[in-house]
């Protein structure tokens, strides 16, 4: 049996006002582009013809501009979930023109199978390669696992697949296809390394269930990283330096500890810096994405062994590992994301997480998603995934953005996603806040030490001001977000009077 071609336009023509969509990928990687970008065409010709067009999208994690941008952008999208970093998104998502859910990426599959999303009409996957075996048909992701698996078995309409002909052969088998068992007979998932595998390196679905296949040759949607600077160096030397003080004072395995690392540029140069420090010994990755530092690092035989849910690198980057499998692959996995992320296997194998803050609170709280409490940035993505299960569990972020006008530390956070009772540390340029075995009114005093000195005196001020209301942690809640509005009102927190709010 043959599978039927059809165009991206074809493919498109069947999602049907109201249906859902479940996408490959995890980041822009792995995520279909030809479908979804036809899609948001058919959408400005329906609105065109005063007709609604509105589809429901499940990921993975985030897309790239043919998928979340383009569909944002022509209106096309009624819900989204778990999870972007698309910025044409972000501003529709900021204005309410859609209904965007923020959900641990862990839980995404699992909240798919119980039904609390709504159906799966069609599934939507990018592959390398397809093949018949029987009345089988054997899909061959690309770069990323995600929720691949899930929504292939699940769609109610059927698969569309589109073979990029950009993700060379040559990646067949990095992948380890495993899905979670239903409840109440879920298994052990039999993972205590890095590099064990337990699934197929492909997924598995009835030959008929494949309604066509749309040919194409287009690169993924990478971003550039940003070149490290003296900031993300520093951070990397303080996390170098607290690990190794950890390893010789044996609060960590001699052996070390698996290494987990967000998504973003600031994640990447730290997780350089790590890799670059001889004194921190050679290490595995457990995480979600793997960038194009630890890449490098594998080459250098630094990381010894990698799995993650997908390659989140510039396309220079995927071409040479795809080049170099021989090389790679018995060293490197991909997962789908219920399984990277999935907390049992983070706290049974020891997980060093390693996370971007936008801010953290003196108390030890971190906001990861909402700008000034309202603006979404992205999404919780893994992050409590990996903080809440980890070993030892890290935060990282610059002391100030925006010239110095944003404080990065703040006396509470705008928006909470991660609390203090999972996070141990809070890294900045200025040093390392060990929350470890402190009350919240010790954590403060430790958390200031690492705010940029323009603020210090700023935050004790505070913190003087929110003794006088006594109780276990000490907020004056007329001054708890004085500087937050502040630089609304003003555009710079540093001129922050707090003798106006305090009541």
């Amino acid at each position: 049996m043959e599978f039927r071609k059809i165009s991206a336009a074809e493919a498109a023509a069947l999602i049907q006002n109201g249906q859902t969509i479940g996408l490959s990928g995890f980041t822009p990687a792995g995520v279909p582009k030809s479908v979804p970008a036809e899609i948001a065409k058919k959408a400005e010709v329906e609105h065109a013809e005063g007709r609604p067009y509105k589809i429901n999208i499940f990921t993975g994690a985030s897309t790239g501009q043919s998928c979340d941008g383009a569909m944002a952008n022509a209106q096309a999208i009624g819900f989204r979930a778990p999870y972007t970093t698309n910025p044409d998104f972000r501003k529709h998502v900021n204005l309410n023109e859609l209904a965007y859910s923020d959900l641990n990426l862990s839980n995404m599959a699992t909240q798919i199978r119980q039904g609390y999303l709504g159906d799966v009409n069609w599934a939507i996957i990018e592959a390398c390669a397809i093949e018949k075996v029987g009345n089988k048909a054997h899909i061959y992701l690309t770069a990323a696992g995600g929720i691949s698996p899930t929504v292939c078995r699940l769609a109610t309409e059927g698969i569309i697949i589109e073979l990029n002909a950009f993700h060379e052969p040559s990646c067949m088998g990095i992948h380890d296809v495993y899905e979670i068992q239903d409840h109440p007979y879920r298994t052990p998932i039999m993972i205590t390394k890095a590099s064990d595998r337990i699934g197929k390196p492909y997924i598995e679905v009835d030959a008929d269930r494949i309604i066509g296949v749309v040919e194409c040759n287009i690169p993924d949607e990478a971003r550039a990283f940003k070149d490290p600077d003296p900031v993300t160096n520093q951070i990397g030397q303080n996390v170098a330096d607290f690990l190794l003080a950890n390893l010789k004072s044996g609060k960590i395995p001699s052996s070390f500890l698996n290494l987990q690392s967000g998504v973003g540029s600031g994640a990447n140069a730290v997780l350089g810096a790590l890799g670059h420090c001889p004194e921190v010994p050679n290490f595995s990755i457990y995480t979600e994405v793997l960038q194009d530092a630890p890449v490098q690092l594998m080459r250098d035989g630094r990381v010894l062994s990698a799995s993650a849910c997908s390659l989140t690198v510039t396309n220079e980057c995927l071409k040479g590992i795809y080049r170099d499998m021989d090389f790679f692959r018995d060293k490197l996995v991909l997962r789908p994301s219920e399984i990277s992320n999935c907390p049992e296997v983070i706290a049974r194998i020891g997980v060093c997480s390693l996370n971007t803050a936008i801010e953290a609170d003196i108390y030890g709280h971190v906001n990861s998603t909402k700008i000034c409490g309202t603006k979404m940035m992205n999404g919780i993505g893994g992050s409590a995934d990996f903080t809440n299960n980890a070993y030892l569990s890290i935060f990282t972020c610059g002391s100030t953005t925006k010239g110095g006008a944003i404080s990065s530390i703040v006396p509470f956070c705008s928006h909470i996603d991660h609390t203090n009772h999972f996070i141990d540390a809070v890294i900045t340029e200025y040093g390392v806040a060990d929350l470890r075995g402190k009350s919240d009114m010790q954590k403060a005093q430790e958390i200031i030490k690492v705010a940029h000195p323009d603020y210090r005196p700023l935050l004790q001020d505070y913190l003087r001001y929110a003794e006088k209301f006594s109780g276990h942690t000490h907020h004056c809640l007329s001054a708890a977000f004085a500087m937050h509005d502040t630089f609304l009102r003003k555009g710079d927190m540093r001129l922050t009077d707090l003798a106006e709010y305090v009541k």
